[in-house]
């Protein structure tokens, strides 16, 4: 990993002024940021924690393109314990997570969920994983689930190991939940730096989420809304016709799960779900893995829009007196009853 005095100067504002985009920070915070990551060198340390996962927010966090986010970030705060990550193993791993729990203060990273019908489910070494959580969340400065499973439960929670995500678990309102599968490397770090930077948490809605990522609904930007406002909608995966057209029909959860895959997308900005073919999952959503599925089938209605007929009669919405307007408002999670007003879920 790289450390503050491995990089030019030039570099290391450079970096400060794309976490300042990420968070949507006007420029003027740029010093601001630069000096809080350059006295949070060494402090804040940051214990991450494994539970019932697949590593993938592992993965998606260290696999940042050179000049790495993720490395420049770990390497400040002084990356203390992450099973995945770190060189030592056995009694000399330990030993360092206990100095840190110990030490308090940290950020505590926890990916994946815990499982509750039996501890034997999930150990680190002989020690239960539900156990290492309790003990880890109690001297952390602040605490991040990162992923679904860390979240919300995810997958696992569809299984019988009774997965729970962490606030869920520990029974506090103040963790910080990046929810999606896998957590996006720019959630992390965004989240780390503004914690660094406020000495808070982001404002977050009432999921436990950042709203400045998860504030508003992934469909209001998907390349395809032009497509549902029309009406058509993707019924045939075979026909070229169909090609780009909505995938509401096909299981596409957009409409309904709150992220802004569609506008920072993934892999540096390169893809995203929708854009590569296949419809949202919903990952985001506390709903997800059990709710979400059949993943490749319509989830739910769209209130006063009959899209099982809209697009293979008719093709355009406005045929039969549906405007844009109207769709987009009528879209559950917008006046749907119970649904979250514009700008996230209060």
């Amino acid at each position: 990993m790289k450390s503050l005095t491995s990089i030019s100067r030039r570099e290391f504002l450079r970096f400060c002024a794309y976490t300042a985009a990420i968070l949507g920070l006007s420029e003027i915070y740029i010093p601001q940021i630069a000096s809080a990551l350059e006295k949070a060198a060494g402090k804040p340390p940051v214990i991450w924690l494994e539970g019932q996962d697949c590593a993938g927010c592992t993965i998606s966090f260290i696999g940042s393109l050179s000049p790495s986010a993720g490395e420049l970030i770990l390497d400040t705060i002084s990356l203390r314990y992450h099973e995945t990550v770190m060189a030592a193993s056995g009694d000399v791993a330990e030993k360092a997570f206990e100095e840190a729990v110990k030490e308090g203060g940290y950020i505590l990273v926890v990916e994946g969920s815990i499982p509750t019908a039996d501890k034997r489910f999930c150990l680190i070494g002989d020690e239960p994983f539900s156990e290492k959580v309790e003990k880890a969340a109690k001297n952390a400065a602040a605490i991040i689930a990162v992923g679904a499973c860390a979240a919300f439960g995810g997958i696992p929670a569809a299984g019988p190991t009774g997965a729970k995500g962490v606030a869920d678990f520990l029974g506090r309102d103040d963790v910080i939940n990046i929810s999606t599968c896998p957590a996006h490397t720019e959630h992390i770090v965004g989240t780390i730096v503004y914690y660094l930077l406020f000495g808070e948490a982001p404002e977050l809605d009432r999921k436990g989420r950042p709203r400045m990522f998860f504030g508003n609904l992934i469909h209001d930007n998907c390349e395809r809304r032009g497509h549902f406002d029309r009406g058509e909608f993707l019924t045939d995966w075979n026909d070229p016709n169909q090609k780009d057209w909505c995938l509401y029909l096909k299981g596409c959860k957009g409409p309904f799960t709150y992220a802004d895959c569609s506008i920072r997308k993934w892999n540096e900005g390169i893809n995203w779900c929708v854009q590569c073919g296949a419809g949202c999952t919903g990952c985001s959503q506390p709903e997800f893995y059990a709710g979400m599925t059949p993943i490749f089938e319509k989830k739910e209605e769209i209130a006063g829009v009959n899209v099982d007929t809209v697009g293979k009669v008719l093709g355009v919405a406005t045929a039969v007196g549906i405007g844009a307007h109207l769709i987009g408002q009528t879209a559950k999670g917008r006046l749907g009853k119970g649904g979250p007003s514009k700008g996230g879920e209060k």
